[in-house]
């Protein structure tokens, strides 16, 4: 079956009233106090039944390559006002501008994107990049870092301080105010936004806010959503396991506040933070402590768990309700904190 009509099955299924789809998923999933959501449900359901292999399974050049069909299949067509490349220093960027954006400066988001440091690319998170752009009403400026094993631990994290700086120093040929910069990501791309916001504010750079989307923050892992939902709910544990073999081959390293930042001091002058989780997710509770951290450290932080819903959800823009509803509402956070 070609991409398109594995795309077109799938919002069909995803798009089924919720009787039908509850018949085909099958019994309601409920955790941890939690119900998934059906049409999530009868997404993974369809995975096992196409006995889809999760990229963590094949040599990391397929992973990847897995990975990006994943997301063409998930991310629908979004509109957006215009698309260009923007060479970030000497990484590849892409900026995304809404439709009817004003030729006065306007707000920025710097988006570092998922995929535990190894996969991912500007590619895979083109679709929630422009759909971010359109209803949040600003740009995005998308960033491909360097990715592990061939650039294992610092380098994703150094890409990500040097691209902010480079944002704040380029502002103008950007076409943005330099007051209203912003950073996030998704999972590691979310551990890559919390670190380069606390280097901002060591820096003394005027951030005006950090999107943190499940993120990544505690390489050792000891959690109990870890537990929980660390095999059949999308992210499993062998991925997360590739990924810090990947990007963090040094057992030390994985204590390094700038690899996990819930081991860090954090410094004065945090920009406000909006930090998702989602319900079914092995990365849902270090998310959370993480923004307890911040709130603790004095920091202005809403932190939002969308109970229903898998890793991954950021992805998922053309099929069902839930995902797009969540990203939807991410945006429109965004959106408040720039305008």
């Amino acid at each position: 079956m070609n991409e398109a009509a594995e795309a077109q099955l799938l919002k069909v299924a995803m798009g089924l009233p919720e009787r039908a789809q509850r018949a085909l998923a099958g019994h309601a999933v409920v955790i941890d106090g939690q119900r998934l959501a059906v049409d999530v449900q009868v997404m993974l359901r369809l995975q096992r039944i196409a006995r889809f292999a999760g990229p963590e399974t094949m040599p990391i050049p397929d992973g990847r390559l897995a990975t990006l069909h994943e997301t063409r299949i998930t991310g629908g067509r979004q509109p957006i006002g215009a698309v260009r490349d923007v060479p970030v220093g000497d990484l590849p960027g892409r900026l995304y501008t809404p439709s009817g954006d004003r030729p006065d400066p306007s707000g920025l988001l710097v988006f570092f994107h998922g995929g535990g440091f190894m996969y991912g690319d500007l590619d895979s998170h083109d679709a929630p990049c422009r759909f971010l752009a359109e209803r949040a009403g600003v740009r995005v400026l998308a960033v491909d870092y360097r990715r592990a094993p061939e650039h294992p631990f610092p380098a994703a994290y150094d890409d990500a301080v040097a691209s902010l700086n480079w944002a704040f120093d380029n502002a103008a040929s950007l076409g943005v105010d330099p007051d209203r910069i912003a950073v996030g990501g998704d999972s590691a791309g979310g551990n890559l936004a919390a670190g380069a916001a606390i280097a901002a504010a060591r820096q003394d750079l005027p951030l005006a806010f950090q999107m943190l989307v499940y993120p990544a923050v505690d390489a050792t892992r000891q959690t109990r959503s870890y537990d929980l939902f660390g095999r059949g709910y999308y992210l499993s544990r062998e991925y997360m396991e590739l990924s810090s073999d990947s990007y963090l081959p040094e057992e030390g390293d994985r204590k390094d506040p700038r690899a996990s930042p819930l081991f860090e001091t954090l410094p004065k002058g945090l920009a406000p933070a909006y930090v998702a989780t989602a319900g079914f997710d092995p990365l849902r509770d270090e998310g959370e402590e993480y923004a307890r951290m911040l709130c603790d450290a004095g920091v202005r932080v809403e932190m939002h768990r969308f109970p229903d819903l898998i890793h991954g959800f950021f992805n998922v823009l053309g099929p069902g309700r839930h995902s797009r509803a969540a990203v939807a509402e991410i945006a429109v956070r965004l959106g408040a904190a720039l305008a």
